[in-house]
């Protein structure tokens, strides 16, 4: 009885933790577009993971959990620097492939990430997908097709600009998934805070011959804002990621990110809807197709997420009645 409520306990905070990393991503396209009238996105990436920074050694150092690092091995303190690193790439690569191919179109690409993090989970740490798992991220990958559809005319892009862009975003995926799961692998020896600590204070000192801070003396007031609400934007969604790594499976954790996508589109409805910089922010309608891919990318996510609890109960249920 105790590990079915444990596993519930892990299933509900898992829950709590990806949605809310997922529901500030969704938040930070609208923040990022808004950043780039007045700051160049290497900057705001150092900005963000200076706020971070700080305020995570603050929280580190109030809860007590820096002795950690004491007990680090070598190849341990190798990792985090390579899950820095990889972090830094997949920030500043996917800004820059913003230059080769239309928002709609590299968020669509960029969907191979979690794909990429799942059988990264099979391939390194043993987890393991059901056939009806994997049916669900083939659904999972129809849905962005159908979601993001009207974003697929790259009939105003030339050839060699659409590969270079798609290129860049593979990077950025396989960036993030490296980050991900050199992460996980760190989860039995340091707490979630405190790698993203390491990540954030390496990420500073490899950012600063990249940066301008010149930048900083002419911001005014709500370009303060814009920028504070991307460094608190990263530290409330990197935080909560790194925690649902801790209480969901990698396979689990990168259905759910695929939804960010949709949030973003959700938000920028209600900018758009309020009258919010309605000369940078617009939103296009959706049609029948795009409200398909909704339906199948949620579905699909709900059920990756709740089968692997109604299958623990099952197994449960018949151990009960064998015994």
């Amino acid at each position: 009885m105790n590990q079915i409520q444990n596993n519930q306990h892990y299933f509900k905070f898992g829950l709590f933790f990806a949605i809310t990393a997922v529901v500030f991503w969704g938040m930070l396209p609208i923040a990022l577009k808004l950043s780039a009238t007045f700051i160049d996105p290497v900057t705001l990436t150092w900005f963000r993971f200076f706020v971070a920074f700080l305020v995570s050694l603050i929280l580190q150092k109030l809860s007590g959990n820096l002795y950690q690092f004491k007990h680090l091995l070598k190849i341990d303190w190798l990792k985090l620097t390579m899950a820095a690193i990889f972090s830094v790439f997949n920030y500043v690569s996917f800004v820059y492939a913003l230059d080769y191919l239309q928002p709609g179109p590299a968020q669509l690409t960029f969907q191979s990430a979690p794909f990429f993090l799942a059988f990264g989970g099979m391939l390194f740490f043993k987890e393991r997908l059901s056939a009806l798992q994997m049916s669900c991220f083939a659904t999972l990958a129809l849905g962005m097709l159908l979601f993001f559809h009207p974003h697929l005319d790259f009939s105003n892009t030339s050839t060699n600009q659409l590969w270079i862009g798609i290129l860049i975003i593979q990077f950025s995926a396989l960036s993030w998934t490296s980050y991900a799961l050199l992460q996980k692998s760190m989860i039995k020896k340091l707490s979630p805070g405190n790698i993203l600590l390491y990540i954030y204070g390496a990420g500073l000192v490899l950012m600063i011959p990249f940066s301008d801070f010149s930048y900083f003396v002419h911001m005014n007031m709500n370009q303060w804002v814009i920028a504070v609400f991307c460094a608190i934007n990263t530290l409330i969604a990197y935080g909560s990621f790194a925690q649902s790594m801790k209480y969901w499976p990698t396979a689990q954790v990168g259905a759910t990110v695929t939804l960010a996508p949709v949030f973003s589109f959700i938000f920028t409805a209600i900018v758009v809807a309020l009258g919010w910089w309605p000369a940078m922010i617009q939103s296009s309608p959706l049609d029948m197709l795009s409200l398909t891919g909704i339906l199948l990318v949620i579905g699909s996510v709900i059920c990756v997420q709740l089968m692997p609890l109604f299958s623990k109960r099952a197994k449960h249920r018949v151990s009960q009645a064998c015994g």
